[in-house]
């Protein structure tokens, strides 16, 4: 790592565990989304990289749903905070166990709204319990399919089955987005030359009704990527 991605590691790690803390000691979602909200704002005005929503009109002003997005960077969920901010759509995301364990993102993803997902738990009940709970309390529930960043030169990876599992078990429309950008590689030239204004570009899809039968991949490649 050279000079500037060493300073942007410790400005983004100082600026994580301080938000961490800060939602640790608000007392309402309301405070916390919009605390969520503020924190990624604040990184990416640092990283002077700017979000253009395509399809903009798209975008529904409330209601539930499966947020379901492509995952490439490790400021994705910064982007989609970044294009939902005038909505009124609040979502809890879906964090592995390894995020809760984590010394960079460990307190603030414990406090920032999200639903544990442990792979290594014997069985899913306690995960399905959980989103089941958000949903019925009003909130929508945001994940990333592939399961884990794509690190591969392909658009997409394969996505897993848990996710629309999800949306059959609470009814829950799907609302597709894609990160059109590859956002990992306009990070890496953020952190070299913040003086330079950069775009990601993210595309609203069409809602998917829970009940189609159609494979969640194929018909997240139909819209975004075929």
């Amino acid at each position: 790592m050279n000079f500037k991605q060493i300073s942007m590691a410790i400005y983004a790690t100082y600026l994580t565990n301080k938000y961490g803390f800060k939602l640790r000691k608000l007392k309402t979602l309301k405070e916390r989304f919009a605390s969520r909200l503020e924190y990624s704002q604040i990184l990416m005005n640092k990283l002077n990289i700017r979000v253009e929503v395509l399809n903009k009109e798209k975008i529904p002003k409330d209601g539930q749903y499966l947020l379901i997005s492509n995952h490439r960077s490790i400021i994705d969920p910064l982007i989609i905070e970044m294009a939902f901010k005038d909505t009124k759509i609040n979502g809890f995301w879906v964090a592995k166990k390894e995020l809760y364990n984590s010394f960079f993102f460990g307190m603030f993803t414990k406090n920032a709204g999200t639903v544990l997902l442990d792979r290594d738990a014997p069985n899913m009940s306690s995960f399905f319990k959980d989103t089941k709970k958000v949903v019925k309390e009003g909130h929508s529930i945001y994940i990333f399919p592939e399961g884990t960043r794509n690190k591969e030169n392909t658009a997409l990876s394969s996505f897993k089955e848990g996710s629309r599992l999800i949306a059959l078990k609470n009814r829950l429309p799907i609302l597709p987005v894609y990160i059109k950008s590859n956002a990992d590689d306009i990070l890496k030239i953020a952190i070299m030359n913040r003086k330079k204004e950069l775009k990601i570009q993210i595309e609203i899809g069409d809602i998917i009704d829970y009940k189609d039968k159609t494979p969640l991949e194929e018909n997240y490649r139909k819209q975004f990527i075929d």
